[in-house]
């Protein structure tokens, strides 16, 4: 793990708690823990972890209550769960799924798995979260694109009515009473031409602050490609 990833254990089980506490201590993550998941959601709130172990069934609020409470709200939404229960019914796996847990494990569980399966979750979330970047990147650049075929439409038209200003004042002297109107007009067709160029401008600014910002923590084509048929590998 490239940064310490905060984990919160729900289990009103003590033993199995203080177990995923220790352990993954000492694996590097940052751990809380509650009992009950009416205390789990203040802890959300206070802690927001990267990463809830969910135990199913507990007193006060259970784990699909707290699913559903957590899935609703756009603040913690993302947050993944790893469902831990001791039911093995297939209905109740479903269940957990269509509610939004990312993984489901049945107890007794080996902590060898219940690891392998926080770092896959990770791991997805990373592969989800480069590809969305790479989305926003492409919708930059439509959207850049886009603006600037009416920016310089916009700016074509401008640099016409700027010729034809032009040729008001070319073929003679105008009349004296005519020259402070028709300087006044071409200077505000130049000014405009100035306006359009400093707006395509600070929008191709704008675009390419966002696309490095975007590119900053992407990484490459090929070591996407790779991990996704690793995880494939590993499911």
């Amino acid at each position: 793990m490239n940064t310490r990833k905060k984990i919160l254990v729900i289990d009103d089980e003590t033993i199995n708690a203080d177990f995923f506490d220790v352990m993954l201590s000492k694996l590097g993550f940052i751990v809380e823990k509650a009992d009950n998941g009416k205390d789990g959601l203040e802890k959300v709130k206070k802690f927001f972890p990267d990463l809830i172990l969910l135990d199913n069934i507990m007193p006060k609020m259970s784990g699909w209550e707290l699913t559903k409470i957590l899935k609703a709200d756009p603040k913690y939404r993302e947050i993944p769960i790893i469902m831990l229960s001791a039911l093995d019914d297939v209905k109740d796996k479903v269940e957990g799924f269509e509610l939004g847990v990312d993984d489901y494990i049945t107890k007794p569980f080996n902590f060898s798995e219940v690891l392998a399966r926080i770092r896959a979750v990770f791991r997805n979330r990373e592969l989800f979260a480069q590809i969305v970047a790479r989305e926003s990147r492409l919708n930059l650049a439509e959207g850049l694109s886009t603006e600037l075929k009416g920016d310089i439409a916009r700016f074509i038209e401008s640099m016409n009515d700027l010729d034809e200003a032009i040729t008001n004042i070319s073929p003679g002297v105008p009349a004296e009473e005519e020259l402070p109107g028709l300087l006044d007009n071409l200077r505000k067709k130049s000014q405009l031409v100035r306006k359009h160029i400093a707006g395509i401008d600070a929008r191709i600014e704008r675009t390419m602050t966002e696309w490095e910002n975007l590119k900053k923590n992407e990484i490459g084509l090929s070591v996407l490609e790779s991990q996704i048929h690793s995880s494939l590998q590993e499911s």
